[in-house]
């Protein structure tokens, strides 16, 4: 099994990024038992039972995947971000749902080997949407895996190219120039929305209603994400599918965005016994149930 090697120590480098703890602040005034309910619905359709687990969220923004994980049985939960302001949302998402439990909420950096180590091991860790804003994000993908003991859960964003290279761009922009703000917005709604305003505009209401069953998340403040959501990398399927294995990990998941600018989810778990290195490895589609 072969790692990267991180051994200097942890220097975080100042650069423009997206707020995404003010982000999270705004979404938390709209959370409700609905959005909890999707959100507990979608983490056991895609890692099953957590009963009795130990469970670490890196990078959990308003701790609402934390909280899913308690109400699906966990018994020790772990979460960390990197922004306070998001740390202070999922402190008072403990606050009003789960004062009296296990759970920990810290602030600290998936680029961090060091922190990252003092964690210890989990049986699952949890990473959604998270890594690739992180200014690094094979070194964080690379991070993660050590406190893994059983199953992996990431999800990265879609390379697509010339247009995942344009979106960078627009990003950038909204964090470094505030007054491209509303015109990333306006480009970052028609993206998500227009299609099916043109297409399906029956069901345009109905669906942004219902977005809370996209794992209790909120339509306007995913939007928000989208657009200012800096730093920002992507990766295929094959490749992140690759970097696991090398690293003794077993694809058990897949959720393609077939295709389109959104995040690839993918489930690992941990092979009893290192995988050997190899050139030549299984397409992810093959290797894994694919939803």
């Amino acid at each position: 099994m072969m790692w990267l090697g991180y051994n200097r120590p942890y220097m975080p480098q100042p650069q423009p990024h997206f707020a995404f703890g003010k982000n999270w602040a705004n979404f938390l005034v709209h959370l409700n038992d609905d959005r909890i309910r999707g959100a507990c619905d979608q983490m056991q359709a895609a890692i099953g039972n957590l009963h009795g687990k130990s469970f670490l969220d890196v990078g959990c923004g308003s701790g609402l995947h934390s909280l899913a994980a308690l109400r699906l049985g966990a018994h020790r939960i772990v979460s960390f971000d990197f922004d306070p302001e998001s740390v202070r949302c999922a402190q008072e998402l403990k606050l009003r749902y789960g004062a009296d439990c296990n759970w920990r909420i810290e602030q600290g950096s998936a680029l961090d080997e060091t922190y990252v180590r003092s964690l210890g091991h989990f049986d699952v860790v949890y990473s959604w949407g998270v890594l690739h804003h992180t200014g690094d994000m094979w070194r964080a993908l690379d991070l993660i895996a050590l406190p893994a003991r059983d199953k992996l859960m990431v999800s990265i964003y879609n390379d697509q190219g010339f247009l995942s290279s344009i979106w960078r761009n627009l990003k950038s922009a909204y964090v470094r120039h505030p007054v491209t703000r509303p015109v990333v917005v306006l480009a970052a709604l028609a993206y998500m929305w227009g299609p099916k305003v043109l297409l399906q505009p029956q069901r345009v209401v109905r669906d942004w209603r219902g977005y809370y069953r996209k794992r209790g998340m909120s339509a306007w403040h995913d939007v928000i994400d989208w657009a200012g959501g800096y730093p920002y990398e992507f990766a295929t399927p094959d490749a992140v599918f690759s970097f696991f294995h090398e690293r003794g990990f077993q694809l058990t998941r897949l959720k393609t965005c077939r295709g389109r600018l959104c995040c690839n989810e993918f489930v690992f778990t941990r092979n009893s016994l290192p995988a050997l290195v190899s050139t030549e490895t299984q397409s992810p589609v093959a290797a894994a149930t694919e939803v």
